[in-house]
């Protein structure tokens, strides 16, 4: 667990912006299998968005073309360094209950970890030669 971020995070990002309308956040869940957003303004990182937001927005009867992200986004988002430990994204998905956070430098988005990749990290660790 002491190992940087950097060596298990994905870097290749999907990512929408704040002025999107929630319509492209859900073909971006739908489509790629994911869970969580980054919402960024160029590369900086400006929030976050969850199925779990989505799935709050079905009881109210939105229309999800109707809806901007950046008014369901959560924008005091949790954020660790390339070089911060994996521990300490165990400590921060085990204290806060939450499964994803960005990985941020000065500001720009660099990669996502999630508890997954904390997991797999874990497995490979104790089964190297176990395929998942």
């Amino acid at each position: 667990m002491n190992e940087p971020l950097s060596s298990i995070m994905t870097k290749k990002v999907i990512t929408a912006g704040p002025d999107d309308k929630l319509s492209v956040a859900r073909e971006v869940f739908m489509k790629n299998r994911v869970h969580h957003l980054p919402i960024v303004r160029g590369a900086r990182l400006v929030g976050i968005l969850t199925t779990y937001d989505m799935f709050k927005l079905v009881d109210s009867g939105s229309d999800y073309d109707d809806v901007i992200i950046k008014n369901v986004m959560t924008d005091h988002v949790a954020t660790l360094e390339p070089e911060d430990k994996i521990g300490s994204a165990a400590e921060l998905f085990l204290e806060n209950l939450f499964h994803a956070v960005p990985i941020v430098k000065d500001g720009e988005l660099k990669g996502i970890v999630t508890s997954f990749d904390v997991i797999k990290y874990t497995f490979h660790k104790e089964y190297p030669t176990q395929e998942i």
